[in-house]
């Protein structure tokens, strides 16, 4: 399938009618020259409504961890976004978003990783992520993100760069201090290729 035909395909999916009919556009992004892959739970709201993928506070942070600039993050044409579900979900009562919905990865991912054969390193930013393609992770995230090193060179487990995560961030100092320099290590290599 083209990437249009699979576009449409979304938007003509039963499980997608009622974006659709809002007018809400699938949010992703594929290019055949992609090397870096992020894959994460789905847009936020604020990406949502202005259809620019990571285009908040958490995008700000999760390039600050990668090392990229705004422009080499969405004009270099070697990263691609391809959230667990392409549509904002909504919000959870106790506070977060709604996890994406189930059966959509199975649908959609495979198409459209078929179009990007040149994908050198896939991030896996936050536990959905993880857990849809880490089958043998350990049991929480903290420990399959310090483990980091066990999934390269395929895949690169993140914590997810939300607000919600700060207190994370400060219970584990070694995420900044030995992940993150390896993370920008791994994409510098990959951007001077």
């Amino acid at each position: 399938m083209t990437a249009d035909a699979i576009f449409q395909a979304i938007q003509a999916d039963p499980q997608n009618q009622t974006y659709t009919a809002q007018g809400i556009q699938p949010l992703y992004h594929v290019t055949p020259d992609a090397e870096i892959l992020l894959i994460s739970q789905a847009p936020s709201r604020q990406a949502q409504a202005s259809m620019t993928f990571w285009d908040d506070a958490s995008g700000d942070r999760l390039r600050a961890w990668m090392g990229m600039t705004k422009a080499q993050f969405y004009d270099s044409g070697k990263v691609a976004v391809l959230p667990l579900d392409f549509y904002y979900p909504g919000k959870q009562p106790h506070g977060g978003d709604l996890p994406p919905r189930k059966g959509f990865v199975d649908k959609w991912h495979a198409p459209l990783l078929e179009l990007m054969p040149k994908i050198r390193l896939t991030l896996l930013i936050g536990a959905y992520a993880q857990k849809a393609y880490l089958l043998d992770r350990p049991k929480t995230l903290t420990a399959t993100v310090e483990q980091y090193a066990d999934y390269l060179p395929d895949y690169f487990p993140l914590v997810h760069p939300s607000p919600l995560n700060y207190g994370w961030l400060k219970q584990h100092p070694w995420f900044m201090t030995t992940v993150v320099p390896a993370l920008q290590q791994q994409i510098a290599t990959i951007m001077s290729d």
